[in-house]
């Protein structure tokens, strides 16, 4: 069997003397994606923070195409090719949208051409400052920022939260041309449950800090009962 991308093996991890995960464990293949749920507040942003290296690791180890990465910093984790995209986007404000671009890059298919053509909006605002363009278009350059590092694996933190419905639909159409290229690894984190499972293979869900269900997202997308149970009050 092949060495997963990405494996976590009974991790507990948190923030000083606070525990908010509790031995997760699950494995990602290359160019795998997965869905993270749950109610607010379960740990689900933690997970990603935890993975790219932001929290206090208690116990348990997280593995990275066989090596153990668990003490690394943050900084080389994003050079093993692990990429970020926070909930609350940090993009540089007073750069424009190529310099935004073009100081986060690494060598990769995943260039100028490549984002522009999966971004147009980006394209016709390329010597705009970051301070200037809507939410939706900084979440947008958020994505791409993060792609042009040319990652194995991305971590997206609620990237639709906030959004407008038309650009729910333009930034989760280039997240599935993304995918379907496979180039990258996601694990997505999204209160859009329908639009997380549909582009997504596998999900898990959480609930204090702890897995509670973990399967193939098609099969959760139809189980309403263990959505309503552990995910509640759905975004549409």
């Amino acid at each position: 069997m092949a060495e997963p991308l990405l494996r976590l093996e009974g991790v507990r991890a948190g923030y000083g003397e606070a525990v908010v995960l509790h031995d997760i464990s699950f494995a990602l293949p290359e160019n795998g994606s997965l869905a993270v749920l749950g109610r607010n507040g379960v740990g689900k942003s933690t997970l990603l923070l935890t993975i790219m290296g932001y929290t206090q690791l208690r116990a348990g180890k997280i593995i990275w195409r066989g090596q153990d990465i668990s003490r690394q910093p943050p900084h080389q984790r994003a050079r093993l090719g692990i990429g970020w995209v926070a909930q609350e986007r940090e993009i540089f404000p007073s750069l424009s949208v190529e310099e935004n671009l073009t100081v986060a890059c690494r060598p990769g298919p995943w260039d100028l051409a490549a984002v522009y053509a999966l971004f147009p909006r980006l394209n016709e605002r390329r010597g705009n400052m970051g301070n200037q363009l809507s939410g939706g278009e900084q979440q947008m350059l958020a994505l791409a920022r993060a792609l042009m590092t040319n990652p194995s694996l991305l971590l997206l933190d609620e990237p639709l939260e906030g959004l407008a419905p038309v650009i729910v639909d333009e930034i989760t159409a280039a997240t599935q041309r993304m995918l379907a290229d496979n180039r990258t690894a996601i694990i997505l984190v999204e209160q859009h449950t329908d639009i997380a499972l549909s582009m997504t293979e596998e999900a898990l869900v959480l609930e204090r800090g702890s897995i509670a269900h973990r399967g193939p997202a098609a099969a959760l997308s139809t189980d309403t009962a263990t959505l309503d149970r552990l995910v509640g009050l759905r975004v549409e």
